[in-house]
């Protein structure tokens, strides 16, 4: 299974999410490979830590690759690294992914994530895909690439109405390029069950039928620590709240 966590809004949650549900599917015993497309890279430090100052390769490599004709394929695995996670394996991103944007977009080399990502399905029991904060080339080629889409929401009227394009964004995709994609749900993030605002806001998602998914994510100041420590919250406090919302929601998803 090959899913993508997208939105073009920045500070939902993205990294946080990806990073978590593929720990915990690969602390089930599950061969994870997470891909990290946003040059940021909050998931890459997320997972390697401060190793992640000395890792050499990753995406940013595959894609370089890409551009440069070769009569010899390369081996895929040349651009994954292990993390300190049983199972769990990591495709880093590094600042360079923003200088290769404007080349990889104009050579239209939209389709070679998934090509890679094909013949990667043998090695892997599941392929996470971290995205930018916006709908640009890395974006789109982790939406073709991918099987099932996931959709951080916070609980406000921006995210609301920013979410209508979402959808309409990932449709258009899937009928242009990628029929096997499908949205499998809006995940809630930063849910305040105390709060009338974040109740009301995903009651109306509810009662329009979109697939807005369960258990909500609720919002702690645990998560922070995770980030801090670089530690997925199932290896730094499984029987947290948040950390049991995680693993409901990922055994929720069916893989």
């Amino acid at each position: 299974m090959r899913r993508v966590v997208f939105n073009q809004k920045g500070g939902v949650g993205k990294s946080t999410i990806t990073s978590n549900l593929a720990a915990i599917a690969a602390s089930q015993g599950r061969s994870v490979l997470v891909i990290d497309l946003d040059c940021q890279g909050n998931t890459t430090r997320y997972l390697l830590g401060e190793a992640a100052d000395d890792e050499r390769t990753g995406s940013a490599e595959f894609f370089a690759q890409t551009l440069k004709f070769s009569v010899r394929e390369h081996d895929n695995s040349e651009f994954i690294s292990e993390t300190p996670w049983q199972n769990l394996h990591l495709m880093a991103a590094s600042p360079e992914l923003d200088e290769l944007h404007g080349k990889l977009e104009s050579r239209y080399k939209i389709y070679k994530l998934r090509e890679a990502l094909q013949r990667l399905d043998g090695h892997y029991d599941e392929i996470w895909i971290d995205t930018p904060p916006a709908l640009n080339f890395y974006t789109r080629s982790a939406l073709i690439a991918a099987q099932g889409c996931l959709i951080p929401f916070d609980c406000d009227d921006f995210s609301r109405r920013a979410l209508y394009g979402l959808l309409e964004a990932v449709d258009e995709i899937r009928a242009d390029h990628a029929p096997e994609l499908r949205v499998e749900g809006i995940v809630v993030n930063q849910f305040q069950a105390r709060a009338s605002l974040p109740q009301r806001t995903v009651q109306e998602l509810l009662d329009e039928g979109l697939p807005v998914l369960q258990p909500y994510l609720s919002s702690s100041v645990k998560v922070k620590e995770s980030h801090e420590l670089s530690r997925p919250m199932i290896h730094l406090d499984p029987r947290h709240k948040l950390t049991q919302e995680f693993i409901a929601l990922y055994e929720s998803l069916g893989s």
